[in-house]
């Protein structure tokens, strides 16, 4: 009679072969994780880069007004500037002041700083600015209320999120959860009245 010598052994090497796959399985699931990662940091990356160009065009109209003063309610639009808007490419046809200044936020929300093969690529995806008058200037004796302003710049998002509550653009991006937006109040204040 002849008797097996290592029958344990042969029983553990189906084991070995399991837990081979096991790891291969785990290691899969680890790499699309890493892999999700990467796409949702991607998006991020992109929301992040295009609040930052927003809030520099903020920056750029909010300086504009507060540098021409006199003439802030000029700024107000009933429409967005931007993407859609009928400013001309060329502003230098228009006189210095509000309708300059107009013209060229439309064109920088457009895009036009950056050209790539033609195309206007230096903003945000569908950008549009608005300038809305928050309170009109009152310079009645004993008033003196200063001209407030809402300059608000918006775009589309890449990934859906609560709409914003500001109104500029709204409803021209789909569903506005794709619409965000950044807003600044310019207060022109009256220095002459008493």
């Amino acid at each position: 009679m002849r008797h097996q010598r290592y029958p344990a052994a042969s029983r553990m090497g189906g084991t070995t072969m399991i837990e081979v796959l096991v790891t291969l399985v785990i290691l899969a699931f680890g790499l699309l994780g890493v892999a999700a990662l990467q796409g949702k940091m991607q998006m991020g990356t992109i929301e992040s880069y295009q609040r930052a160009q927003a809030v520099v065009l903020l920056e750029d109209m909010t300086a504009r007004m507060q540098a021409n003063r006199a003439a802030a309610a000029n700024y107000v639009q009933s429409t967005p500037a931007g993407t859609g808007d009928g400013q001309p490419d060329d502003c230098s046809a228009l006189a210095a002041g509000a309708p300059r200044d107009v013209c060229e936020w439309s064109n920088a929300l457009k895009g036009a700083a950056e050209l790539k093969a033609g195309a206007k690529v230096g903003a945000m995806v569908g950008a549009r600015g608005c300038v809305q008058q928050i309170q009109a200037p009152d310079p009645t004796k004993g008033v003196c209320l200063p001209g407030i302003y809402q300059v608000t710049v918006t775009w589309q998002g890449v990934h859906k999120t609560l709409a914003p509550s500001l109104t500029c653009a709204n409803g021209l991006y789909g569903d506005d959860g794709y619409r965000r937006a950044v807003a600044e109040h310019v207060t022109i204040g009256l220095p002459s009245c008493s």
